[in-house]
């Protein structure tokens, strides 16, 4: 038992700079409390004693602000840090290095009986707000961001973002802000949703100037495959040359 406390105040002082000793959080974080006594509730859950298991979780609930079914399944080292309006789910997984934030649900989406909550494997971080609902598995190293709404499988070391939340494919994210920057701004704290046109229009642009400095490069090698020298007929023609053109194009 105290081997595991030992542990999880030192998970929170890996994930938190904010924490300055072990009596703080011993004290001071409502999520390492809630899932403390989820440890017992959840024991009270497996000797079927449900009644003081609900009771135990409730108590747990307007202590901390965080709900926690008795029959969730929480493995090591998980981190919810700040806490307030989480909900855990009877039939949740949570696999060992999970981190949740404040505002964050694993919900159902049936009344249905049996497995219908989510699965987190390990290592999964989900943002603030962020809504993750029915049966579906969120794998191994995957990211949920701040307030998306997942309804669906979310594949291994990938990111998860919007409503209803979208896989953010490799390397898109990191192209787009640093076209943003060249252009004179970042747009990295604007985030693609259904209902926000503005943020899809911007959006919208940088990926197609992404696609079109991507296209331009391909163009750009073929030519010089083709054994034209385009660096130096650039720096002595104007690109817009009809005879710099149809050079290229012959």
């Amino acid at each position: 038992m105290f081997a595991r406390l030992r542990e999880d105040i030192a998970c929170v002082f890996e994930r938190d700079p904010a924490a300055r000793s072990s009596w703080e959080v011993l004290t001071c974080y409502p999520g390492f409390h809630a899932l403390t006594l989820h440890r017992l509730s959840h024991w009270l859950w497996g000797q079927r004693l449900r009644w003081l298991a609900r009771l135990l979780s409730h108590l747990t609930r307007m202590l901390t602000g965080i709900e926690i079914h008795p029959g969730a399944t929480i493995g090591r080292r998980v981190f919810i840090d700040h806490g307030m309006g989480v909900v855990i789910g009877e039939t949740a997984v949570i696999s060992d290095e999970c981190t949740l934030y404040h505002g964050v649900t694993l919900g159902g989406t049936s009344w249905n009986r049996g497995k219908r909550h989510p699965t987190l494997e390990r290592g999964v971080v989900i943002g603030a707000g962020a809504k993750v609902l029915g049966p579906i598995t969120v794998a191994e190293g995957a990211k949920v961001g701040s307030n998306a709404v997942v309804v669906r499988d979310v594949p291994a070391g990938t990111t998860a973002v919007g409503i209803p939340a979208r896989i953010v494919e490799p390397g898109r994210e990191a192209a787009r802000h640093e076209k943003a920057e060249n252009l004179g701004f970042s747009a990295y704290a604007v985030t693609r949703s259904e209902d926000d046109p503005l943020s899809m229009a911007i959006h919208g642009l940088l990926d197609h100037a992404v696609e079109t400095d991507r296209r331009i490069e391909a163009l750009l090698k073929t030519i010089e495959r083709a054994g034209v020298s385009v660096e130096d007929d650039v720096a002595t023609a104007d690109k817009f040359d009809p005879k710099y053109l149809s050079k290229i194009v012959d």
